[in-house]
């Protein structure tokens, strides 16, 4: 099993994604390319620089990412300040986040092992104990680097930790098999019923995904399935209908919750930094009309027997 997993991100006392307070970690690698996701530095599973312009000191003033990187005509200026990096010949170095004296270039992701993950996460044993909590591992998608988490969590195990993890479930099932004897709640999405839309708006068709969450019922885990409801993509009743379909037949309902994410802007600022288009900027809503749909979605889904919440918050 691998020793060391590529971390972009540590959230201490959340309390979204698992019961309690919790110590999150956030993987990088995603198999999806979802049109709305909030987590871009999440998407490559190697190590990233990003650029955030309005940190940049400017060229005049300062300059040491040009002195120091090995292939500088890779660095883009624009009004005199660094504003992007031509990533297609970048060999990730990282020598230029090291030598920025105003952050203005992020290191996206850092190698950690197990050693280092159990450290930060025993510092707050006692509020997992006091809370009900645990440790989550999102992402990203942690099943592309299963043997880490596999490993990661058996120690968490070993300290009587709860542990939770977040996939797409685009992947093999040997990879979650290894995860299971483990792993005491699991957190999933239904981005889309329809393959062909799904395939449009996340990169990738949903048959590989449904059927892993079948067999993952099968194993009798604790579940809970999330909606990420966004705008004239996956809102519409026709959908919503299919999902709760396949919910009660081809799950028998065995979800703890269905929670529904209500579509909200995030992460634009890191499409920028590493130069991504941000394909939802245009959309616009009106935040109160589009809440007041969400909720009945939730209701249609609870009048169908499904437990349904809106958040992450689950009914008592």
């Amino acid at each position: 099993m691998s020793e060391q997993g590529v971390v972009f991100n540590i959230q201490r006392f959340t309390i979204h994604d698992g019961p309690g307070i919790r110590t999150e970690f956030f993987l990088k690698g995603c198999p999806l390319r979802c049109d709305w996701c909030g987590n871009p530095e999440s998407l490559k599973k190697y190590i990233q620089p990003g650029v955030f312009q309005n940190k940049c000191i400017s060229f005049e003033k300062c300059g040491s990412c040009k002195d120091i990187c090995p292939n500088n005509s890779i660095l883009q200026f624009e009004d005199g300040k660094l504003s992007s990096i031509n990533y297609s010949k970048c060999n990730r170095c990282m020598k230029c986040v090291k030598e920025c004296p105003a952050d203005a270039i992020k290191q996206w992701g850092k190698v950690m092992s197990i050693q280092e993950c159990m450290k930060e996460i025993l510092k707050d044993k006692g509020f997992y104990e006091r809370s009900n909590g645990g440790v989550t591992v999102s992402g990203g998608d942690p099943i592309l680097q299963s043997d880490f988490v596999a490993k990661l969590f058996k120690q968490c195990k070993n300290e009587n930790i709860h542990t939770c993890f977040e996939s797409t479930f685009y992947g093999e099932w040997e990879d979650v098999q290894k995860l299971l004897p483990y792993t005491d709640l699991i957190i999933s999405d239904l981005k889309h019923m329809d393959t062909g839309k799904h395939k449009k708006y996340t990169g990738v068709d949903n048959n590989k995904i449904l059927d892993n969450i079948k067999k993952l019922v099968k194993e009798k885990k604790e579940l809970i399935l999330r909606i990420p409801v966004i705008p004239n993509i996956n809102d519409d009743m026709e959908n919503i209908k299919a999902t709760a379909d396949y919910i009660l037949n081809e799950l028998q309902n065995k979800v703890k919750t269905l929670q529904l994410l209500s579509f909200m802007h995030l992460g634009e600022e890191k499409y920028q930094s590493l130069n991504i288009p941000y394909k939802m900027k245009g959309l616009k809503i009106d935040r109160e009309q589009f809440q007041n749909h969400v909720n009945k979605i939730a209701d249609y889904f609870n009048n169908r027997g499904i437990n349904c919440t809106v958040g992450t918050k689950e009914n008592s």
